[in-house]
């Protein structure tokens, strides 16, 4: 923070957007945010972050040539005390739920009013994520399907050795549950990982829990 307020800086390949929005938040919150530079390159982001100590970055997902989402991904990984906005001239999912796996702490679309940003960046300032209500709900529908589509391309032994892996059974464990070695469990639930698209254990767990395996009874769909 700076003088008592959060440090910000924008990143928008369009200077005019940035500057509205600069003068926006000086006239109508300068007394909680500092606005302390800008740059319409990604390339740039991270230095202007890294001098100004940035607390919240404001990134534009159509900025050319690096790209918003990656823009992010090297705000975050290099300074990931510092919150990000994403923001967007076009409602795409897929960009958006880009964005928040990249590090991103909130989205907001380009055409919401933005005499409404000022409560956004508070929330996410104070370490809270932002996803507007209808995003959500699309997000949810989009993991249900997700998870449909996942139960079905699995076999009922895979299905049980997941739901063993969700319920945070040791690998000795499911070795004993599935009868085979130790070493060809490791081998079993390092292929599961890879088919689920799971990083490691908690994020099957995770997509266990949305998927509906940790209920009394896996089901599949019909």
């Amino acid at each position: 923070m700076r003088d008592g307020r959060y440090v910000v800086v924008i990143v928008d390949d369009h200077a005019l957007f940035a500057q509205g929005l600069s003068l926006l938040l000086e006239s109508r919150a300068g007394d909680t945010f500092v606005v302390a530079g800008s740059t319409t390159a990604g390339e740039q982001a991270v230095a202007l972050v890294g001098r100004e100590a940035a607390d919240i970055a404001i990134v534009d997902l159509a900025l050319p040539p690096l790209g918003g989402v990656e823009t992010i991904r090297r705000i975050t990984a290099a300074y990931p005390g510092t919150h990000v906005l994403a923001l967007s001239g076009t409602e795409d999912l897929g960009l958006a739920t880009a964005a928040l796996r990249a590090g991103a702490s909130g989205f907001l679309a380009k055409s919401a009013d933005p005499e409404v940003l000022v409560a956004p960046l508070l929330t996410i300032a104070a370490g809270v994520r932002v996803v507007p209500a209808d995003l959500l709900d699309a997000l949810l529908a989009a993991g249900d399907r997700a998870g449909g589509t996942i139960l079905e391309r699995l076999d009922d032994r895979e299905i049980r050795l997941w739901a063993l892996l969700a319920q945070g059974r040791e690998t000795s464990e499911i070795a004993k549950a599935v009868l085979v070695s130790e070493r060809t469990a490791k081998r079993m639930i390092a292929s599961l990982l890879h088919r689920l698209g799971a990083a490691n254990r908690i994020e099957a767990a995770a997509l266990a829990g949305r998927c509906g395996l940790l209920d009394d009874a896996p089901r599949r769909p019909r």
